[in-house]
């Protein structure tokens, strides 16, 4: 049996990149495209109406985060097999997507991240070399206090398996950048298996990028995330955010989703 793919594109001021994004998605392998405006003030949503794309708005910009936790509740409710996250701000290259889900239509993954840093160099490829740095340190804590080996966390190109969604309670997630990092976090705990695939760089004035400051603001959240983590591994501190939403999967219990 075919799996629905849904593709779904957390938009915030993408009406530059959003044509193009979209016309690349291999459409054979794509069942729906839902995206969700977070209070853009261009021509997105006249754009993504033109594109015939299933629309959800928020009336004002809540943040990057709570923008995925509209994406993820429509694509469920829309009856995703794998949901997959696409930017429309052409950051991350669309045609990929079937490599993308391969490993969860394969049944040996359950979240796949698309890695900017498995192979040649982000930095000449036009990845600021102070991201570079930053990415490269936070990955290696994030895989000591996580226990895996991957080349990139902070990627915002990845696929769920549904049955990730439903398992994670990422409605009580950060509304900010620091989403992306809270759910791989709540995948590790509840014991999903995690996969990457290599995916190029591109850094261009329209893809929209942190600044200096705010990926700092980003990167002390994370080591706060890590220590809660940590502790929560240790089981020194509770926390309901990284408990599984389904009584099946105990806290760092036995079970058959482990993380490779």
């Amino acid at each position: 049996m075919t799996p629905k793919v849904v593709v779904v594109m957390p938009a915030y001021n993408a009406g530059r990149t959003l044509r193009l994004t979209y016309e690349e998605l291999p459409k054979e392998a794509v069942s729906l495209v839902i995206l969700v405006d977070d209070g853009s003030t261009d021509a997105t949503l006249e754009i993504a109406r033109d594109l015939n794309l299933e629309i959800f708005v928020h009336n004002r910009n809540y943040g990057y985060g709570a923008n995925q936790k509209t994406c993820y509740t429509e694509a469920l409710k829309a009856g995703a097999d794998i949901v997959v996250m696409v930017h429309p701000d052409y950051q991350y290259d669309p045609t990929l997507l079937p490599k993308i889900i391969e490993p969860i239509v394969k049944g040996e993954a359950d979240l796949v991240l698309g890695s900017r840093l498995m192979v040649g160099s982000a930095v000449r490829q036009g990845m600021p070399w102070w991201k570079f740095l930053g990415n490269r340190v936070l990955t290696q804590l994030e895989n000591l206090a996580f226990g895996l080996r991957l080349a990139e966390f902070h990627t915002g190109y990845r696929a769920f398996r549904r049955e990730v969604l439903e398992s994670v309670n990422y409605a009580m997630n950060s509304d900010g950048f620091v989403f992306d990092q809270e759910i791989i976090a709540q995948a590790v705990a509840a014991r999903y298996r995690i996969a990457e695939i290599p995916v190029p760089v591109r850094y261009f004035p329209e893809a929209s990028s942190a600044g200096f400051l705010a990926s700092v603001v980003y990167g002390l959240k994370i080591l706060l995330l890590l220590a809660r983590f940590v502790l929560y591994g240790s089981r020194l501190y509770h926390s309901r955010r990284l408990d599984s939403l389904r009584a099946r999967y105990s806290r760092f219990g036995s079970g058959d989703h482990r993380p490779r």
